[in-house]
């Protein structure tokens, strides 16, 4: 099966969503089940996993009830405050949902040491007792601080969102490259190909601007624990849906189909369970 892993909606609310600014009026309005399904379809996409944008758990509610009418939907990472006192009631109450998949905190807008708090690190704990996921949202200087979170958690399932956002409109690699690899070495971290147009020059990127890039995560996750995703309709930003698809299809037409079906989908069922 072929999901995207990686995909977001909303009803668009400029006081709410203000990371949404004067140079983002692309995507400042609503996106919803009915705009992606007919671009699934186009690239022969089956399914895909719906992740939170707003830190709310009225945002996981929205995003379950998208997921429940609509059967393309596969899963939901939505977001519960981890650092609540309630979340062990919170977790059973959303876990109940079996679309109900894994977790989400837009950690790139944190301070230093977010991840490492003790609150935090207790929240996280207790994920695996309930069999879900976690997203890791993040910018290259914090992938010294979630190497230290995984390997504080060695048996729970992480996904590093974006490949950490590397700067690809610079063409810098060096020090990223190195921490993406040292973060690899722990078998529970999956990364997902998405979320690169946007960290590109959003208006003359070129296919060969994400080579390097890739490279680097193929080689350190291997086939095995890269998955496909769209982060549509931000990369909207940047180009199409089929943009995005074509980069990761261009790069990978040259593996084993074994390996090409692994990232396209297979992985990102075993990942989140779908």
């Amino acid at each position: 099966m072929k999901i995207d892993s990686h995909q977001h909606f909303w009803h668009f609310d400029p006081l709410r969503d203000k990371w949404i600014d004067s140079s983002m009026q692309k995507i400042a309005k609503d996106f919803l089940p009915k705009d992606l399904k007919p671009l699934l379809e186009q690239s022969q996409i089956e399914g895909c996993v719906a992740v939170q944008a707003n830190q709310s758990e009225i945002e996981t509610k929205f995003l379950l009830n998208l997921a429940k009418q609509n059967p393309f939907i596969k899963g939901v990472v939505g977001w519960i405050d981890l650092q609540a006192d309630d979340l062990s009631e919170r977790l059973d109450y959303f876990t109940k949902n079996t679309l109900f998949k894994g977790v989400r905190h837009v950690v790139q807008g944190e301070k230093k040491g977010f991840m490492l708090q003790n609150s935090f690190l207790r929240g996280i704990r207790q994920l695996k007792d309930f069999n879900l996921t976690y997203d890791i949202l993040i910018y290259p200087h914090q992938l010294e601080e979630a190497i230290v979170l995984v390997e504080k958690n060695p048996d729970q399932p992480f996904v590093l969102d974006h490949l950490a956002k590397p700067y690809i409109k610079d063409q810098k690699i060096d020090k990223w490259a190195s921490l993406i690899k040292q973060l690899a070495k722990h078998k529970n971290v999956y990364c997902k190909l998405s979320g690169m147009i946007t960290e590109a020059d959003w208006n003359h990127w070129l296919a060969r601007d994400f080579d390097n890039y890739l490279s680097v995560a193929l080689e350190a996750f291997g086939s095995n624990r890269l998955m496909f995703g769209s982060d549509w309709p931000v990369c909207l930003l940047a180009g199409s849906y089929q943009h995005v698809v074509q980069i990761i299809d261009l790069y990978i037409n040259k593996f084993k189909a074994s390996d090409q079906k692994k990232i396209m989908g297979e992985n990102a069922c075993n990942f989140y369970n779908l």
